[in-house]
């Protein structure tokens, strides 16, 4: 046997070393925590409401301060993975992401709670790249690789819709504080398993860590999803104007950096590459579609139809279903029907499923919420597992860290963006509701803020005008929502139709990398 044939065969068994699906089960773990923190706030949402009493715009903060840091941070702490050890960042990450959830589970004030959730972004940034990135280093061949991506994203679009039902479970028993407690246990256990399985990869020639890059990334794009925010809610303002400016004016900076340094944090050349550009796009408008209508579904569940916080987390669970059923097959599926057809399927999913919420009303019965739920699901499942695929696969290993921060950084956005854009036609069109002429002054402004603050406003008047003005808040809330879901419906298939353009050609690999 030849010296060749023998390294083959070497690494062929190392590809298939059983201890890779042990370490596969450890940052399935970290995914899943940190999927769960993007929604599991939705329901706790009315107890903090009680609690906290923050104002509407804070309450939107709270709610994505979190997917915003930690979209601003991915790319650089990819890029830090690569450099560092994406082992190493992924431990300490981990023991921050813990010991942050409990200044989460005891914030005192919006203030607090808001920078608190920001911390937990940072903290969550290290996690996701270092988790794909690992991925991309642990398993060579390409189909089982195809298998681990499908449970890695499985988790991901299961956890964004198990929140819910975590979080009611929680909330059934204990204060909303409770929904970040939960992170403790798991990230010890994380830690502690982490560094007895996780095997230790980095890029051997990735070059300096660029500061200014860091900061201009994450200027970059919370100041552009601020102004997104920002200007459904309250019009185009003057400071809408500057962070959309400021924003705009640092990503450009920052892309035009990335071309003139040796090492730069993201290589902007695989953009490129249309199928690339095409599976980031589908990656964002996935998780859109998907996280937006999770968080705004979970009030609706509440403080429309009344639930309570376990049954409306459990009504969300075929989200979960779905995405997991289909985030298994979705490379076997590629590789037989194509790529593209996946992902344009998938999105064209969602977009109907969002379509079909456009009829929503305070009385809609549970069949149509759990089969837009379970569509939602299994469009995601195919779309964001085969994205994120196709997006690690299109680089060497040694940029695993870089090109696993695209696709999360995609993800994250996608979540920022789904819970920004869409909640501010929510509220846009909530704000404008008629309180009954009897309330006035700071019980209306109150109520004119959230439906949260409507419902918790209304327990100072009698029970008539109280029922009148939550009646009220309610239906412009539904119209909100049904206005908010038209719109999803309208991006997704537009997204689905530029897929299937975007994707001609794209083909997983087939094959054991040597």
């Amino acid at each position: 046997m030849s010296r060749t044939e023998q390294l083959t065969r070497t690494k062929g068994a190392e590809a298939r070393s059983p201890g890779r699906w042990l370490a596969l089960s450890v940052l399935v773990l970290a995914v899943l925590l940190v999927a769960v923190d993007a929604t599991v706030l939705g329901l706790a949402t009315p107890a903090l409401s009680e609690d906290l009493k923050p104002s509407g715009t804070q309450l939107l903060w709270i709610g994505d301060i979190y997917s915003f840091v930690i979209a601003g941070l991915l790319v650089s702490m990819g890029s830090l993975g690569d450099r560092i050890g994406r082992k190493k960042l992924l431990l300490v990450g981990a023991t921050a992401f813990g010991a942050v959830s409990v200044l989460n589970a005891y914030a005192t004030s919006p203030e607090m709670m808001i920078i608190a959730r920001a911390l937990l972004g940072v903290a969550g940034a290290t996690l996701m790249p270092s988790t794909l990135a690992l991925i991309r280093n642990i398993f060579h061949d390409p189909k089982e690789r195809s298998l681990a991506i499908g449970i890695w994203g499985a988790t991901a679009s299961a956890g964004a819709a198990v929140g819910p039902v975590v979080g009611g479970a929680l909330l059934q028993h204990f204060w909303w504080g409770s929904v970040f407690l939960i992170n403790l246990p798991v990230m010890i256990v994380l830690v502690i398993v982490g560094i007895k399985l996780l095997p230790e990869s980095k890029n051997p020639v990735a070059g300096p860590w660029d500061l200014f890059s860091v900061g201009l990334s994450l200027v970059g794009i919370i100041g552009v999803v601020y102004a997104v925010k920002q200007v459904a809610t309250h019009g185009m303002g003057w400071e809408v104007w500057a962070a959309a400016v400021i924003g705009a004016g640092a990503l450009h900076t920052f892309v035009r950096r990335q071309f003139t340094l040796p090492a730069p944090l993201l290589d902007m050349r695989l953009f490129k590459h249309r199928g690339f550009s095409g599976a980031v796009l589908a990656d964002l408008l996935t998780v859109f579609g998907l996280s937006g209508l999770v968080f705004f579904l979970s009030q609706f569940l509440q403080l429309v139809q009344g639930r309570d916080p376990l049954e409306a987390g459990l009504a969300e669970l075929p989200a979960a279903i779905g995405a997991v059923a289909t985030g298994l097959v979705a490379g076997r599926y590629a590789r037989r029907y194509g790529v593209r057809a996946m992902v344009t399927g998938g999105l064209a999913a969602i977009g109907i499923a969002l379509a079909a919420l456009t009829v929503i009303h305070k009385e809609t019965g549970y069949p149509l919420l759990g089969a837009a739920l379970l569509v939602v699901g299994l469009g995601a499942g195919f779309s964001f597992t085969v994205t994120a695929d196709v997006i690690l696969s299109s680089v060497p290993k040694e940029q695993a860290g870089s090109a696993s921060a695209v696709s999360e950084t995609a993800y994250e956005l996608g979540a920022a963006l789904g819970i920004a854009l869409l909640g501010s036609v929510v509220t846009g069109v909530y704000q404008g509701f008629t309180a009954p002429a009897s309330v006035s002054g700071p019980v209306a402004d109150a109520a004119h803020e959230s439906l949260g603050g409507a419902v918790e406003a209304a327990k100072s008047l009698d029970p008539q005008t109280a029922q009148q003005m939550v009646g009220a808040a309610q239906e412009a809330f539904v119209d909100g929502l049904r206005l908010a879901s038209g719109v999803g419906a309208a991006v997704l298939l537009a997204t689905a139709a530029a897929a299937w353009f975007l994707l001609k050609g794209q083909e997983l690999q087939d094959g054991i990398e040597h």
